[in-house]
């Protein structure tokens, strides 16, 4: 059981606590994922503020959510769900709060572990810290087990000095934990009915409460603040970074790069700084990524490289290839095996056949391109009509000189040639040369004869002519 119906006052926000982001995934998440792996079974959250948008997020996985309306403390919400466990008093459950991003599903493992072993009526995680700051303290009696759990608001200044704190996070035999939350009274300053006071009850009627530390006092780090939200993210990408370097990875400045907890980076992969892998985002066996690049649900093949400052989104870059400088590539974009992409190109729901350039200064949008395809600077596909999006198609091995626009929709047969500056409004057959442009004319000694001679010395030019044109000017004159 999960409880996650708290507002997080501290933190000042409309949104609801669990749902704010923590490394790319709502706060709830982490927890979820931690207990889903250990394989507990079933799965309830209690929800209160916000209930509907909590569920609305976690909806589909297969989650009991119960209502503690209205919020009354911890206690209170354990009430909330008690129909849901009383029916299962053979199990162990866990109970935890839901804003423990850092918790690894080992230590909950260990914990259920540990709670079996005991045979105690509940078994909470401790963790030891220099300051307790605004922890609950574990109090423990003379033969070490824990007799109660004071939270800090109440507490005195000797227990305040305790250096053993709660985590948050229990193992409870069922049918002791029914009876005492019975027995609950909201007995502190807030009014309200603490969990934490099962322990004192618990103890009271002689039956065992143990406690288990954490090998990493961060596991119990709860985010009640926007600067404990940023902590939380600090750590985590840290935690996941070292996971990497550890598998081969190389991550040449960890303190700036970013790889979500979805991300696939296999070994001899080097991440460089300023590096972001966001979503579902895959990087293969010696792709290089960076600096300063943001990968959003992209595959990087094997031995690519992306290079300085570039945004890709649900694409797929090929073996080999190469991106950027200054590119970005948009959604539904596939770059074939060792193609190139080059700085200030833009892709968007196009593909790019093995071996093909787009060197720079281009848009290709819409677009099918084959293999060994050139695609000069400045090349524009005029995909979009002001209505409708339209296809262009350039096969195999043609030659699209610069600064050409395709007004799709249009094919570009195998083979073929478009002429620099060219505006291609039709098909070009295979092979064929096509020319777009208008017709150069000269106009010699224009210049002289309209005056601009004189007008270019007025306004600063030379006085001594040179080249044709100013030759020519100069025997008129």
């Amino acid at each position: 059981m999960i409880l996650a119906a708290g507002k997080g006052t501290r933190m000042k926000s409309g949104r609801a606590k669990v749902l704010h982001p923590v490394f790319g995934v709502p706060l709830l998440e982490h927890v979820l994922r931690a207990v889903e792996a250990t394989g507990a079974s079933p799965i309830a959250v209690v929800v209160g503020h916000q209930a509907e948008a909590v569920e609305s997020a976690f909806a589909g996985r297969g989650l009991t959510f119960i209502r503690q309306d209205p919020q009354r403390g911890t206690g209170h919400a354990t009430q909330s769900a008690r129909k849901v466990f009383a029916a299962h008093p053979e199990r162990t459950l866990l109970v935890l709060n839901g804003d423990l991003p850092l918790l690894r599903a080992e230590t909950l493992a260990r914990l259920a572990a540990e709670h079996a072993r005991s045979r105690a009526a509940a078994t909470l995680l401790s963790v030891i810290l220099g300051d307790g700051a605004e922890y609950g303290r574990v109090l423990r009696d003379e033969r070490g087990g824990v007799r109660a759990i004071v939270e800090a608001r109440d507490a005195t200044g000797d227990v305040r000095a305790v250096r053993e704190i709660n985590g948050g996070v229990y193992a409870f035999a069922v049918p002791p934990l029914v009876e005492a939350l019975g027995a609950l009274q909201p007995k502190n300053a807030q009014g309200e009915y603490y969990l934490t006071d099962v322990v004192g009850l618990l103890h009271a009627k002689g039956q065992p409460v143990a406690a288990m530390a954490a090998d990493d006092p961060d596991e119990a780090l709860g985010v009640n603040t926007m600067a404990e939200l940023a902590e939380a993210t600090r750590l985590l990408r840290g935690r996941r970074l070292d996971a990497l370097m550890a598998a081969g990875v190389t991550v040449e400045d960890p303190e700036t790069t970013y790889v979500g907890l979805d991300v696939t980076v296999e070994a001899d992969a080097v991440l460089r700084p300023y590096t972001f892998l966001e979503g579902r985002s895959v990087v293969r066996a010696g792709a290089a990524v960076g600096p300063f690049v943001r990968l959003v649900d992209t595959e990087v093949g094997a031995g690519a490289q992306i290079l300085d400052h570039c945004l890709l989104r649900e694409s797929v870059v090929g073996p080999g290839a190469a991106v950027g400088p200054f590119a970005h590539l948009r959604p539904e974009s596939r770059i074939g095996a060792r193609a190139k992409v080059g700085n200030f190109v833009e892709l968007k729901k196009s593909s790019l056949g093995e071996g093909s350039k787009a060197p720079h200064l281009s848009y290709i949008g819409d677009a099918t391109v084959g293999p060994g395809v050139n695609i000069g600077a400045g090349t524009i596909t005029c995909n979009y009509d002001g209505v409708h999006k339209h296809p262009t198609r350039i096969e195999a091995g043609a030659f699209i000189g610069s600064d050409t626009t395709l007004v799709a929709p249009v094919t570009v047969g195998e083979g073929a040639y478009v002429a620099a500056g060219s505006s291609i409004t039709e098909d070009v057959p295979p092979g064929a040369l096509a020319l777009g442009r208008a017709r150069q004319v000269v106009k010699p000694g224009w210049v002289a004869a309209r005056g601009k001679g004189r007008a270019g010395q007025a306004s600063g030019a030379s006085a001594t002519p040179a080249g044709p044109v100013a030759a020519k000017v100069a025997r008129k004159d």
